[in-house]
This record gives C-alpha cells, structure tokens and sequence, in this order.
C-alpha cells in the first residue's frame, strides 16, 4: 500500500511553468507569485481547463479589496492551528454547523443495515468501509460550516430509524461529541479538529475517536481517516484533497480495511480515486476495493497476491445520489433535510443548530445580518466564560461527559467523551408537540445572570 506524502510547499517549482500547452487546450499550473504580488501562493486548478493563472487567481468567492486585506492579516499565522484564532468572514460560509457535517455521514446508512445482517466478516467490512467512504462528497464542498457554540447541540430523526443526537463538549480547544444509533448500529464519535496553514491552503487533521458497533454480531469497528487539504483558500477556485490512508479495525476479531485515497496530480489526475483491500486477521487480503470516494465504491474477491479470484467479477457496494441543479453550496439532497425542521423531534432544543440567527440569515443570503449574528454570538460565548470563570465553574455538556480514557491518534492525544444516555430519557419525559423554541439558546448563563 502506498504511503501518504506530503506535497512540497512553496512558489519556486510552480514558478518554473508560467506557459499554456495550446496543443493540448488545458492550462499548466501557475504561480501567483509575480501575478498579483504575493510570495508563497500557488494557485492550481484540479480539473485543468483552459484558464491562465491570473483569471483563475481571481475566482472564488472573494472580493479584490477583501482578499487582499485578508491576506495580509493571515500572512502571521502561517504554520499555526487556526482553527479557533482567527475570525472568519461568512462569505465563505455555507449554511450549517460542524455538528450537522457529522450527521452527513448517516445519509447512507442501509450500508450498516446490509453491514448487521451480513454472515460474512469480510463482506460486512466491504458495507462499513463503503458507509465510511460515503460521507466524503460532503467533505469535498468547499463551503465552511459555522464553529458550534459552546453547548450547541443539532438533533436528528425521521432517517432510518436513526436517533442521532451531537453536541459541543469544549470550545478551547473545539471539540464535539456526537451519538446515532438505530436496531442495526451504534456510532460514538469524539471530535477534536485540529488545522495548519500554509499561506493558500489549510491541512484539516481529523483528530478523533469513532466507534461504530454492530448489533447483530457485535463487532466493534474504530476508523482512522486520512487528513484533509483545503486548496486556493484566498486565491484561485477552492478544491479540497484528502491523501492518504483510511483504516477501519475490527477490534473484535482484527480484520480491517486499508484504504488509499490517491493525492489529486496534474490535470486532476488521480483525484478521489481510492483503491485497496479487506485483510482478514492474519493481514491475508480478502477482498479489493476501488472506486471514487465522490461517486462509488466497488469491491471483488481476490486472492492471496490481491489479484481478483478468477470467475468474479467487480459489484458495485456504494453509489452517490444525483445532486440538486445549480445548487449555491453544491448540497446534496440529504444535506438539505439536515436543515429541515422536518428532521427534528419534537419540541426541538433551544440549543439546536437550525436555530442559529447567523446561519438563518446566511440562509436566507443576508450576509449582512449573518455576519453581525455570528459577531453577536462569539462575543455573547466570550462574556459568558468570563462570567464562568469569575464563578469558577466549569462547563459541563448535558448529553456526554468526559472520560479517564485517552485515545491515541496520528496527529496527537484526544480526550474522550462518552453518551451519558441522558438524552433518550429527556425524550421520554417530554410530550410531542408541534411548538418548539424558536430562539437559540444554548447559554449555561443568561445575560441577566452575568457578572
């Protein structure tokens, strides 16, 4: 399996191709550098096309004078986790939380049920890997999702008998903690994004600890997905990369699935292709899968040297729905549902993403009133830890609680947050009704309690 390395940084070798290959009607990548005047940048269109560097310098969703102040601003935070230290505008946002890009993930959820009733380990890692694989046409828009508050939750149902429920546990550093289970599965995750920024790019480490248990068997399945890119963040078209390795572990029986999401090449190439094997637990392969994380994944027995068992053939495990046309934010279908109050139980938490004012108006395309709701909000959350701390109280979730246990990443330690349960009985306690708040509020303070 081939490793993951990082693409060189910096201007000196993209510098180096300043021509167009007429011959061939796609443009060679291009530096910035000397284009617009900026050290360091590199703007690169993924799928080729015929643009030079400078008109594709100017697309995104920037204004000139915009981009230019921003850069000079973002200029000092080179190589730093920027995820909470620097105050983003929403023209770059797209209408939704962190907390409801998790839930993305349960849009394809048959594959667990195929996964519980599957009798054959190595097929029921085919329909996992596949699930896990789903979410990425997701993570590939190029839209930011809002930072949740503090003690923001988003609730999920009306899916697949899914009850799905995610809240945000820490606010230095961001962490989330989110639960989704049905008859078939069980799903923990403890989230703690972590970014470096490069100048026109930002590397996303997904530093977390996911659980997905099957009930029929009772396997326990933990995932380590690759990192991801953020490509052209302030110059050139927005595309994101994720490079790298997937592996899903059975801890019960040690079978898993590696999976390599091929780094995007020149002219696009290689771009989402993912290819590898199922391995039972004595790391003979069992299965090859291959496809592209946007749009399928197939699979087919194979043979102990990984080449296809003569008289099979390729099956296709996972295939993406049709998109919305013309959609602003590339949503899908699904991702639309998620902002629905459609999906909501009833009465809906006070807390609940949907009813955030900043991505309301965003919704709405009031930038204007977005961006002084989401200043309104962030400082609301900076008052009321300074009222915490004047108090000396700590914050405590309402639906997890913090654990001894420490997990262990490829980007660091994690602390891990586990369902407390207490969600299934605050729903059993409450009488469904058509009137929910309509006011968020996910304050443990409230301004007439301040200090």
């Amino acid at each position: 399996m081939a490793s993951n390395n990082d693409p060189k940084q910096g201007s000196g070798f993209f510098a180096s191709f300043a021509s167009t290959i007429s011959s061939f009607g796609t443009a060679m990548t291009k530096s910035v550098n000397g284009l617009i005047g900026y050290e360091g940048l590199q703007v690169i269109n993924p799928d080729g096309g015929t643009e030079d560097a400078e008109d594709e310098a100017q697309k995104g969703r920037w204004r000139q004078e915009d981009r230019d102040s921003y850069w000079k601003m973002m200029q000092n935070y080179i190589g730093s986790d920027v995820t909470s230290m620097v105050t983003l505008p929403v023209l770059i946002f797209e209408p939704m939380t962190m907390l409801q890009k998790v839930a993305e993930l349960m849009e394809y959820s048959y594959l667990l049920e195929l996964a519980d009733e599957c009798d054959d380990p190595h097929m029921r890692l085919v329909y996992a890997a596949s699930w896990f694989i789903s979410v990425y046409p997701a993570i590939q828009r190029t839209w930011k999702p809002f930072n949740p508050i503090l003690g923001e939750t988003y609730e999920f149902v009306n899916h697949g008998g899914i009850t799905f429920i995610a809240e945000q546990v820490s606010h230095h550093p961001p962490m989330s903690a989110a639960h989704a289970e049905n008859e078939h599965f069980v799903y923990d995750i403890t989230s703690k994004l972590k970014t470096k920024f490069l100048g026109n790019s930002v590397d996303i480490y997904p530093v977390g600890r996911t659980r997905l248990t099957l009930k029929k068997s009772g396997v326990v399945l933990d995932l380590v997905p690759p990192l991801s890119k953020a490509n052209n963040i302030i110059f050139g078209r927005t595309w994101v990369d994720s490079p790298g390795d997937m592996i899903l572990t059975n801890l019960t029986t040690g079978e898993k699935v590696v999976l390599y999401f091929q780094p995007c090449g020149w002219f696009g190439a290689g771009r989402y292709e993912v290819d590898g094997y199922v391995y039972d637990a004595e790391e003979e392969p069992k299965f090859l899968m291959t496809g592209k994380c946007n749009e399928f994944m197939s699979y087919q027995p194979c043979d102990s040297e990984g080449e296809p068992t003569p008289g099979t053939e390729l099956k296709e495990a996972w295939r993406a729905a049709d998109l919305p046309k013309n959609d602003k934010f590339q949503y899908t279908h699904f991702a639309h549902k998620l902002n629905s109050f459609d999906t909501a139980p009833k009465p809906l938490l006070p807390s609940d993403s949907r009813l955030r004012p900043d991505r309301l108006a965003l919704e709405h395309n009031d930038l204007s009133k977005a961006g002084a709701e989401k200043a309104r909000l962030e400082d609301r959350q900076r008052a009321e830890k300074r009222t915490r701390e004047s108090k000396k109280d700590e914050f405590k979730p309402k639906w997890f609680e913090l654990t001894d246990e420490k997990a262990t990443t490829p980007w660091g330690e994690l602390e891990v947050y586990r369902y407390n349960g207490k969600y299934e009985q605050y729903r059993a306690g409450v009488e469904s009704s058509d009137k929910s708040s309509q006011e968020f509020d996910p304050w443990q303070y409230h301004e007439d309690s301040q200090t």
